[in-house]
């Protein structure tokens, strides 16, 4: 059981409006740095003198850097066990990390934020940083830092961080992520598909976890429909997920290779994003664009679209694993267990094929032609 207040702190924040130098630790993957965007942007508005620093993962340093945005900078955060898994076959590299403490700590940041998860493998590295100040998540298990909000599971994502955020003293000032395109992802986007008169949707069939991907049978259905609607239907992803779709619809477009920009592209360019739960349908509604998604109902809780005037969201009540029937749902979050079927199937076609149409009739007749087609 725990005890005491959801804030804890012994002393109060800084001033925002006076930090020189903040670090944030959020090293995970595109769609987790996506639900964090928001909270990053009140901090950036509260403290508009502050340079800002992500400590991040492989995402934010390839896809961030010299593009517009709340953080001024990102660092690779090395591999470290528990916080950023090293390659199977491989182990953290201990002289890589020592060096990343050093270079840190020579920074002396005025303010050290952990937005990375519950803490208990997190907290060390952000009060191994050598901050004046520290604040962020903790669960039971993690260490105090000078300012802590209360961690618990079941949140979504987004209120997660805006609360870390407003307890340093940050309101929000929207609850949508952003990300910002530019002109050369357009551009490139038009190499793997050429601007034309018919409007653009993009299907992603895939997600991390095998269990919160949709039939491939069900996307053919819903591209097909919006075939006969007048969509040019892309399906992207790696071959493994494109393929079982591309071979049940009668006219789509397969993208496997992608680049981020293009992705990037792409996604502002489209008129609807129809998918599962993952990175690109975050990346989606940080574009603008309009997206109908299919979730597990836990990760419905954590992870699902934070408005619905352009976005749908199809949940899957499933409770029993498909194959073992072991709970799919308790606190803390149930582990793992058969990976290999999809837990998501219930969600029935006509629910996700009847948002589509109203959100693609939709879009259709107000398109945003800033982008093209």
């Amino acid at each position: 059981m725990r005890s005491g207040p959801t804030l804890v702190g012994v002393s109060p924040p800084p001033a925002l409006a006076e930090v020189a130098s903040i670090a944030v630790l959020r090293a995970n993957a595109m769609g987790d740095y996506l639900v964090c965007e928001p909270a990053l942007a009140a901090i950036r508005v509260a403290a508009p003198q502050a340079r800002i620093t992500l400590l991040g993962g492989s995402f934010a340093a390839s896809a961030l850097p010299h593009r517009p945005g709340p953080v001024d900078e990102v660092v690779l955060v090395p591999y470290l066990d528990g916080l950023r898994q090293p390659p199977s076959g491989t182990g953290v590299d201990d002289v890589e990390v020592a060096h990343f403490y050093d270079q840190m700590r020579t920074r002396r940041f005025d303010l050290a934020l952990q937005l990375h998860g519950g803490g208990r493998n997190s907290n060390p590295v952000v009060l191994a940083l050598g901050a004046a100040y520290t604040a962020g998540l903790r669960a039971f298990d993690a260490p105090a830092l000078d300012r802590s909000v209360d961690y618990q599971f079941w949140q979504h994502e987004v209120f997660r961080y805006l609360e870390v955020a407003a307890a340093i003293g940050a309101p929000p000032v929207r609850v949508q992520p952003h990300f910002e395109v530019l002109p050369e992802d357009l551009q490139v986007s038009f190499a793997c598909v050429p601007k034309q008169q018919r409007p653009l949707v993009v299907v992603h069939p895939g997600a991390t976890d095998p269990r919160r991907r949709w039939p491939a049978s069900h996307f053919a259905q819903v591209a097909d429909a919006l075939t006969d609607r007048g969509a040019l239907v892309c399906v992207i992803g790696n071959e493994e997920e494109v393929h079982p779709v591309a071979d049940r619809a009668r006219d789509v477009r397969v993208l496997t290779d992608t680049s981020f920009a293009q992705l990037v592209g792409l996604l502002a360019r489209a008129t609807l994003l129809v998918g599962n739960d993952s990175g690109p349908r975050h990346l989606a509604e940080a574009v603008g664009t309009p997206t109908v998604s299919v979730y597990w109902c836990g990760n419905m809780v954590n992870a699902g679209p934070t408005v619905r005037h352009n976005h749908r969201a199809h949940i899957s009540w499933t409770t029993h694993c498909p194959v073992c029937g072991i709970s799919m749902v308790g606190e803390p979050f149930p582990a793992r267990c058969c990976d290999t079927v999809t837990c998501v199937s219930d969600v029935p076609v006509a629910h996700v094929l009847g948002s589509a149409l109203e959100l693609f009739e939709q879009a259709h007749h107000q398109p945003n032609t800033s982008v093209g087609g």
